[in-house]
């Protein structure tokens, strides 16, 4: 039975029970350890969750028997099967290109004629925030089988269904593109390090070995201070105008944006508690807190050449108990290799220049991304319509 889509009049809606099977998994006995040397794949969340924006998935980490089957809720699902992901980690969808398996950890879908899977795929992401809402669970969340069979779905020709879903599987798969560029481009970038940091290989015009020095001996080193509250804002305006760095990963550790500076540009800030060493490079002034370590350089050098090396050539051991923690006294003790300052210059600027690239495609990326989302939003809620068709054939007419 169909009723209207809440959003466009001339759209009707279908409940997933009616052009579905929905098909819960399960876990053969963990204690039969030969029920995991078979040939059958079987899914487990994490493999979902590793596609990231990839629509299929065709293996699987883990392999079990028939024998593993025939003695546990888990069954063999047909190739084209919707995979979500229904308990803890709730709402990662995938479609199996070959016959496998899931754990209890998925409620899978298999399609009736008039529904296409990967249109169906689609929407169930689209839909994720609307089946985290629906989960329920005091140990975890999950959202139950009864929950999934009465979501209801957009009910369109299927055509239109596929359609939209040429048109999304167009964009996924320039976004598939792109995050392919970036990792060669990072590759790329890694084996370039490798060679211009260590002075492997020597740019052109440059000869001579390399001197090594202390860290201590070429930057000032001092612990981040405490946040004055009356000189802080969460906003960057022309009053607050310098940004504060504290000991986080997360947008390069910006906390927020003070009045006033306390530490001058061409400066290093170093992580040194949790996850210990990492460096950003300060090309402004700003105020450092907390257990933020700030490396301000002794002599005339390229701060942006050291700020590489440490995140690509040091290994900080972790020299206390409970959380890990890098002092100013053990940084400054750590080598560095140090080329003339000409040298430190040209070898920074082909990494910039190959840090503006990636940085361009990662923006291409998240541009790309945002459109897809809007894209998602318009077509499948009925605003924007591909087909100039305006006859809705009804998913459920088999079912009555």
């Amino acid at each position: 039975m169909s009723t209207h889509h809440p959003h466009i009049p001339n759209w009707k809606t279908v409940k997933l029970g009616e052009v579905t099977e929905i098909i819960k998994g399960g876990t053969p006995s963990r204690n039969v350890e030969k029920y995991f040397r078979g040939n059958i794949a079987w899914a487990i969340p994490s493999d979902i969750t590793a596609l990231d924006s990839f629509l299929y998935i065709d293996d699987t980490e883990t392999h079990i028997t028939e024998e593993a089957l025939s003695n546990s809720a888990a069954r063999l699902l047909p190739a084209g099967t919707v995979l979500l992901t229904s308990r803890a980690t709730i709402g990662d969808t995938a479609i199996a290109t070959a016959p496998m398996a899931t754990n209890q950890g998925f409620a899978n879908f298999v399609c009736e004629e008039k529904l296409l899977n990967v249109f169906l795929a689609y929407y169930l992401r689209y839909i994720r925030g609307k089946l985290n809402d629906l989960a329920s669970g005091s140990t975890f969340k999950e959202v139950t089988k009864g929950t999934l069979l009465n979501i209801e779905i957009p009910c369109l020709p299927f055509e239109e269904q596929r359609a939209i879903a040429e048109v999304l599987s167009d964009v996924d798969g320039l976004l598939n593109a792109l995050e392919a560029l970036i990792a060669k481009k990072l590759a790329i970038k890694q084996a370039v390090m490798q060679q211009l940091l260590t002075g492997k290989t020597r740019l052109p015009g440059f000869s001579g070995a390399w001197q090594e020095m202390r860290i201590g001996d070429l930057f000032g080193v001092k612990a981040g201070g405490d946040l004055v509250q009356s000189k802080y804002s969460d906003v960057q305006d022309n009053r607050y105008s310098y940004p504060i760095y504290a000991n986080a990963l997360e947008q390069q550790g910006l906390y927020g944006f003070s009045n006033y500076a306390e530490e001058p540009a061409e400066s290093i800030t170093v992580t040194a508690r949790g996850t210990l060493g990492q460096a950003f490079y300060r090309d402004t002034p700003f105020v450092a807190i907390g257990r933020l370590l700030v490396l301000k350089p002794k002599v005339l050098l390229d701060a942006r050449f050291f700020c590489e090396y440490i995140n690509y050539g040091i290994y900080f051991a972790i020299e206390s108990t409970g959380v890990p923690q890098l002092t100013a006294p053990q940084i400054s003790r750590y080598l560095l290799p140090v080329p003339s300052q000409s040298e430190q210059h040209a070898i920074t600027s082909v990494l910039s220049d190959m840090d503006a690239e990636i940085a361009a495609l990662e923006q291409r990326r998240d541009k790309t991304h945002a459109i897809k989302q809007g894209m998602m939003q318009q077509l499948l809620t009925g605003r924007v319509r591909l087909s100039e068709s305006r006859i809705c054939t009804d998913l459920s007419d088999d079912a009555d």
